[in-house]
């Protein structure tokens, strides 16, 4: 008999802070509008401690509003766990305002955290930072 173990899910949230941003033009328009890859570093705090390393593709239109897909490599501990798990973003730029709605990537984790799923969120505040919020998932 195989006995499937329940998942156990934690709801957490933080705050991140920008730490490093270089973004790259490679398309221009004469309207304003772009195409840009970023390479972005973070830290974490919060259910989340530890720092990350970003690559954004982003698109801005003529109104400066954006939308940004990306990879996020997040190295440090959740939950009381160590070791690396990937995000994958889908964002938005409007009014000052960036968002992103991201999840995990399944079997990206590694170490303590190689068991986890989830999906998340977070919205910018002020000065680089922004509140980040996780539903997490561990497979036990």
């Amino acid at each position: 008999m195989v006995l499937a173990l329940s998942p156990t899910r934690i709801e957490m949230e933080g705050v991140f802070q920008i730490t490093g941003w270089d973004e790259t033009p490679y398309l221009e328009n004469t309207d304003g509008s772009k195409k840009s890859h970023a390479k972005i570093t973070q830290s974490y705090t919060g259910a989340i401690v530890g720092n990350s390393d970003i690559q954004y593709l982003m698109s801005y239109q003529a109104d400066g509003s954006a939308v940004f897909v990306g990879l996020e490599t997040i190295t440090g501990t959740i939950e009381g766990r160590s070791g690396t798990v990937t995000l994958q973003h889908n964002g938005q730029f409007i009014n000052g305002v960036a968002s992103s709605e991201f999840v995990i990537v399944a079997s990206s984790g590694t170490d303590e955290l190689a068991a986890m799923l989830g999906q998340g969120s977070f919205i910018s505040g002020e000065a680089g930072t922004a509140n980040y919020q996780l539903n997490l998932e561990i497979n036990e």
